[in-house]
């Protein structure tokens, strides 16, 4: 198997290292480096670069950073992130990386093949993540969640973009957006108390721009292979 790395390019590298640089740099301004946030945002970057370039690889860390980041969720009773990584993220990402492989847009790449986003897609999309915010938003507040709308707000965006990550559309890195943002809002909140959260603000203000870069490259890649 070939160095994943050698196949990113000189943006790549840039937004790569410049995300890892911030996201490193922010967890040296608590007063205890906590080992596990500092793994858990450098690999979280790391995913999204190969994630943006529909590379399989990007899927493989994602499952690492979800585990990771279950359990600085747990430290901070954010019920809502482990519910969403580790019951959704994580298996959707199982998912994801068979039918990536299964749907490469040519023998021997790489990059996966982009599915069209259809109207029945986007109606058993939306049906699926209302149902999912529904019974969730109950689970979250038998469960005393810190937060509960900004927390029930990000099960719903989580679910959203995994969902579409999962059947190849682009518009998924729409839905990483919006629950980077709600992300922010829930650690900011949370930094107020424990200022070893502002690696986890950090972090997804780099997933943020990450899941921009993402939209744009999925988008140009659709046209480069016909999808209509």
């Amino acid at each position: 198997m070939k160095n994943p790395f050698l196949r990113l390019n000189k943006k790549e590298w840039v937004l790569y290292l410049t995300s890892l640089t911030v996201v490193i740099a922010s967890n040296f301004f608590a007063k205890e480096i906590n080992v596990i946030n500092l793994l858990a945002t450098a690999l979280g970057v790391t995913a999204l670069i190969f994630i943006a370039k529909g590379d399989v690889f990007g899927q493989v860390l994602c499952l690492i950073f979800a585990t990771l980041y279950s359990i600085t969720s747990f430290q901070h009773r954010y019920y809502s992130e482990i519910i969403t990584y580790l019951g959704m993220t994580a298996p959707i990402s199982v998912a994801s990386i068979v039918t990536w492989i299964k749907n490469p847009v040519g023998k021997g790449k790489n990059v996966v093949k982009i599915r069209k986003f259809t109207l029945k897609e986007f109606t058993i999309t939306t049906f699926l993540t209302a149902i999912v915010t529904f019974a969730f938003y109950f689970v979250l507040k038998y469960l005393n969640t810190p937060n509960l709308a900004v927390s029930t707000t990000s099960i719903a965006t989580s679910f959203l973009a995994s969902f579409m990550m999962l059947r190849r559309i682009s518009y998924y890195a729409v839905g990483f957006a919006l629950n980077d943002i709600v992300l922010i809002v829930l650690w900011s909140i949370a930094s107020v108390k424990d200022l070893t959260c502002l690696s986890m603000v950090a972090c997804f203000s780099m997933f943020l721009l990450n899941d921009l870069y993402g939209f744009t490259r999925w988008k140009k890649r659709e046209k480069e292979q016909g999808v209509r």
